[in-house]
């Protein structure tokens, strides 16, 4: 039984709305319920979204309907407790009927009306006894103790899995236009030839490399708007941007465009795409990776208008733009100009030392507290004899100066260019449109570090201070 999907819809943390659809028909007989609701939802990725409801009767029967036919993909009929669900296909054929019974589920399931369920449900089955045999095998190797049971419980699961690949490539021949068909192909990996097949008749890593690189999307059609509805998309899509492309911008970007030049073909696929990659690099896991999400805002959402985007979600996306678009990794930082503790301005730019530590903090963050201090006893013993200058801004919260001063006294925080940015400061530049600098900086928590060169061009950012010292011991042994 599988855990049931709760009731989303994709009005996430961004705020991208998900359009409604309607007009089909699906009359569901699903025992032992009576007198209760169940749910309709869908796969979108690693989401579950719930698109609709109905009452059981007292025959345990309800029927689902709209005016307008569904998107196709792999749906869900939840159970009313919402502890599980079984899985249906929506594809050509929108009127049909479908039961089922708790008691032994898939053996249960009886679909009229739709064939490409009836082919979906004979997979399933098929899959469902042959991995019953996978798991007692691989309980009974885990018991072996002799080397002819672990041959002989090996062989056994070699042998079942042979069984479901051979039985998904005769469904596909007899079938080859069926939705399970499509969806069987799209979920296959490529299999490197052996190695008496590379080059100079022996295993090649690089050739292995290459071949499951250009062979991973082999009958996979990014304009398939079924795939957006299915599990294993999105999860396809991850395997291949972690473990196959290389992790720098261009590599990156040169992928997801290849891959959306296909998916405009259709607006279902588009949006699917869109929403995930602008959502991945939202909040870049890597520095490169603002890098990538300069390039999606400035291809794909400056000048574009999407249906399915609502204004929370647009507002989202242009901000973040405008925050990451200032500090790009490789790109020249922004200049700051605050008051220090007499009051004179002191200019980040007039920093002429080989390496500046910029530290934005609060006063009265206790994580701030704890780092600030740490951050020092690396200065002193190594950064600071490396002509590293620190250029600290206090972020102005609910303390107030002394306590900027009184903390840096009690911790003997000298040596640093350590600067003041008031409340009143800062509230007067967002007043007259300019961008303060937490938002040149992208700084969303603190402390936030960035690590800059002579010419204050962004080395490294929003990184913890021991990354910075690995980042500078990289950078000294180039020279």
């Amino acid at each position: 039984m599988k855990r049931i999907f709760s009731l989303l819809f994709l009005v996430g943390a961004t705020g991208f709305l998900f359009a409604q659809t309607n007009e089909f028909e699906l009359k569901v007989t699903f025992k032992p319920f009576k007198r209760q609701f169940i749910y309709l939802g869908y796969h979108y990725g690693k989401q579950k979204p719930v698109i609709d409801s109905v009452f059981l009767d007292d025959n345990s029967t309800g029927v689902f309907k709209r005016a307008k036919k569904l998107e196709k993909g792999v749906y869900l009929v939840g159970f009313p407790n919402r502890t599980g669900y079984f899985e249906i296909l929506i594809d050509k054929e929108q009127k049909f009927s479908v039961t089922a019974d708790t008691a032994n589920l898939i053996s249960s399931l009886k679909f009229v009306g739709s064939p490409d369920n009836t082919l979906f449900l004979q997979y399933q089955n098929y899959a469902s006894v042959k991995g019953r045999e996978i798991e007692d095998a691989k309980r009974q190797l885990a018991a072996a103790k002799t080397k002819a049971d672990s041959t002989k419980w090996t062989d056994v699961i070699i042998k079942a899995d042979k069984d479901i690949q051979q039985f998904r490539h005769d469904l596909i021949a007899k079938n080859p236009d069926a939705t399970i068909s499509a969806l069987l192909k799209a979920m296959k990996n490529p299999e490197v030839p052996p190695a008496s097949q590379h080059p100079g008749g022996k295993y090649d890593s690089s050739f292995a490399y290459r071949y499951f690189k250009d062979h991973y999307w082999d009958d996979t059609w990014f304009f398939d708007e079924r795939l957006a509805r299915t599990s294993f998309f999105e999860e396809k899509l991850d395997e291949y941007f972690t473990t196959l492309i290389y992790p720098n911008a261009d590599s990156v970007i040169k992928e997801i465009d290849w891959m959306l030049a296909y998916a405009t073909a259709n607006d279902e696929m588009q949006r699917f795409l869109l929403v995930k990659f602008i959502n991945r690099y939202l909040n870049p896991q890597y520095m490169w990776e603002d890098k990538v999400y300069i390039h999606l805002f400035e291809k794909y959402f400056s000048q574009k208008e999407y249906p399915w985007l609502n204004e929370k979600g647009k507002k989202t996306i242009f901000d973040r733009y405008y925050s990451m678009a200032a500090n790009v990794f490789g790109s020249t930082a922004a200049d700051i100009d605050l008051p220090d503790s007499t009051g004179k301005m002191k200019k980040l730019f007039n920093i002429t030392d080989p390496y500046t530590v910029v530290v934005f903090w609060d006063p009265t963050c206790g994580h701030c507290k704890e780092t600030l201090p740490r951050i020092d006893s690396i200065y002193r013993a190594k950064w600071n004899k490396l002509n590293v200058k620190i250029y600290a801004i206090a972020k102005e919260t609910d303390g107030t100066k002394k306590d900027w001063l009184s903390f840096i006294n009690e911790h003997h925080l000298t040596g640093w260019e350590h600067v003041y940015n008031s409340k009143d400061a800062n509230d007067a530049r967002v007043k007259n449109n300019i961008p303060s600098y937490y938002q040149l900086y992208d700084v969303q928590v603190v402390p936030t570090l960035y690590l800059l060169d002579k010419n204050k061009s962004i080395l490294a950012k929003k990184i913890p201070f021991d990354q910075i010292d690995k980042v500078l011991d990289y950078k000294l042994k180039g020279q």
